[in-house]
């Protein structure tokens, strides 16, 4: 049987991912390629592998910028090499192109049945408004069930999150120059022995962490490039609007965000979000909040981080009234904290913050869990109402004249549970006609209850019906 000519079943691509160049590569080009992980010895893939079984190369369509040797142009495709590399150790290679932000098609879906093993090729972090590649390669796993399937980052895995255990193979190269490609070629399909470690970062060992100028976040000039930076640095379940985003951050008064940006230029590096919170009717008593630090995945451990988190720091603790510090803020609540299973946890333990849930003192990082409900949703059965009944408890909206009766008991809760945030929430409603936003459980004429539930404008001056339990 004649092998398929490489690449013959490649898809036809008209709109490429993004310039090549989004994605820089480990610096010190030496062609490196280094095994992260083969927990299931797929490698080498010559071993499995048998004439006429099809190794299916999945590949980022990225827009070239190689030259070849031989004629000194820019060839079609950055990872043909690659394609070309594998092939001379085993023709039956196809190649098949994937367009991020169309994810996994049918297309691929069918190639992904066809093939004997699978290859899938990363070429860095999410670029602004596409998906994750690391997300894609996930679907692909699913797909390929017991296929071998090896994951390739052409570049620092570090930027891309926690891949060990997603995909029981990874490995990094240094770039997607044609040598790069060709030596991570090697790596796969013959029985070269590589040591299961990320081993140091050659990024790291040519820039050493510095201390970076850090200036005031400009809402005007810094609201898009800071939103690009979440989208980069955070995984799909964390993804917001923008207008959702900007209306966190935008909190007069309460609100100090810092930067870190480019020398000679607007780029930003860095950003972090900083809140203070009052804990009571005390208005001198104030908890400073650092609520969300992140860095551009291709100048992390440059120093950038340590840079944003000492001055914010040093910041929140000159501000007259903080009282104490706390790592992640209750108000807005979407940057309670670190997300669970982070690798940054290790990061902010070195900086002296208590992450792990090993201590009950506040701000130590704690689970919480947070709750939407709806009435309409809920379910009312005749216990549910005889218990009621029996219990002669009543709900209704909270009244101008019990306001500070209302305030009394969410200060006392406050202070004893130590849940910043609450009375900010209800303190903004004094004056306004939506007190009646506070619901309240009643024993006769005795407040024993009180639940704060925003009822947002649906417009046309009209309220939504809709409740969130706090």
């Amino acid at each position: 049987m004649n092998p398929p000519r490489f690449s013959d079943q490649r898809l036809a691509i008209h709109d490429p991912l993004v310039p090549s160049e989004q994605f820089p590569a480990i610096e010190g080009r030496n062609q490196t390629t280094t095994v992260i992980q083969d927990s299931l010895e797929y490698l080498p893939l010559s071993r499995s592998l048998k004439d006429g079984d099809t190794l299916l190369l999945l590949t980022p369509a990225v827009a070239p910028h190689h030259t070849t040797s031989e004629t000194g142009h820019s060839t079609s495709d950055p990872f043909e090499p690659l394609g070309k590399a594998l092939a001379k150790k085993h023709p039956w290679v196809r190649q098949v192109p994937y367009i991020p932000r169309n994810g996994i098609t049918g297309t691929h879906v069918v190639h992904i049945r066809l093939a004997k093993s699978v290859v899938f090729v990363i070429s860095g972090p999410p670029c602004f408004g596409q998906p994750p590649q690391v997300s894609l390669a996930k679907t692909v796993r699913s797909l390929c069930e017991n296929r071998p399937l090896i994951v390739l980052a052409c570049c620092n895995v570090k930027w891309l999150g926690p891949l060990e255990s997603s995909f029981p193979t990874v490995i990094q190269s240094s770039g997607f120059t044609p040598p790069e490609l060709e030596a991570a070629a090697r790596v796969m399909v013959e029985n070269v022995k590589q040591p299961h470690t990320a081993g140091p970062n050659v990024q790291n060992l040519i820039l050493a962490p510095k201390s970076w100028q850090v200036e005031a976040w400009n809402e005007h000039r810094d609201v898009a490039p800071a939103y690009e930076l979440w989208c980069q640095c955070f995984p799909d379940n964390f993804r917001l609007s923008r207008f959702s985003f900007q209306s966190l951050l935008c909190r007069d008064g309460y609100a100090m965000h810092y930067v870190v940006r480019e020398p000679g230029t607007t780029q930003l590096l860095g950003f972090c979000a900083t809140y203070t919170t009052y804990i009571g009717s005390d208005s001198e008593r104030l908890v400073g909040s650092l609520a969300a630090l992140f860095v551009r995945p291709s100048y992390r451990q440059r120093g950038i981080g340590l840079s944003l988190h000492d001055h914010a720091s040093r910041q929140l603790r000159k501000t007259r009234g903080v009282c104490r510090l706390q790592l992640g803020s209750t108000f807005p609540r979407l940057f309670y904290g670190i997300p669970m299973e982070s690798p940054s946890e290790d990061w902010f333990s070195r900086r002296n913050w208590p992450v792990k849930p090993q201590s009950s003192l506040p701000g130590a990082g704690l689970e919480t869990c947070d709750w939407l409900l709806v009435f309409d949703d809920w379910p009312t059965t005749r216990t549910t109402t005889t218990t009621l009944m029996n219990s002669e408890l009543i709900f209704r909206s909270c009244e101008f004249s019990e306001y500070h009766m209302v305030m009394e008991i969410v200060e006392r809760e406050s202070r004893e549970k130590d849940n910043m945030g609450w009375y900010d929430q209800y303190a903004k409603l004094e004056g306004t006609m939506n007190i009646e936003d506070i619901v309240l459980g009643l024993e006769g004429r005795t407040i024993v209850a009180v639940a704060l539930t925003p009822k947002p404008w649906c417009g046309q001056g009209k309220r939504c019906h809709h409740a969130q339990a706090s």
